[in-house]
């Protein structure tokens, strides 16, 4: 619920889906810093379940690289049960589920 209008997928496939964040103005990206939107970290466990058509259970590593501003298109690549997340060609978050 918390997260129902904060994006939309644009494409997807298997092994790749496509997202658009909203803009700051969806109350999640007051979540951690008020002052500065970011995407909590959480979310991308929502947009992989959303996406992918998976029900998450186990999180094995995640890694965060970057901070994800609204307004981002982010691009998650899955294989097998790793994911990559991407914004701008770079790399910016690896989850092993």
């Amino acid at each position: 619920m918390f997260c129902d209008g904060l994006y939309e997928i644009i494409d997807k496939n298997e092994n790749k889906a496509v997202v658009k964040l909203s803009d700051k103005k969806h109350p999640i990206f007051k979540a951690h810093f008020p002052l500065k939107p970011i995407l909590p970290g959480f979310v991308h466990f929502e947009i992989i379940a959303d996406a992918f058509d998976m029900k998450i259970t186990t999180v094995k590593k995640t890694k965060f690289m970057k901070m994800i501003n609204p307004n981002e298109i982010l691009t998650y690549e899955r294989n097998n049960n790793k994911f990559k997340v991407f914004c701008n060609d770079e790399e910016v978050v690896s989850i092993s589920l």
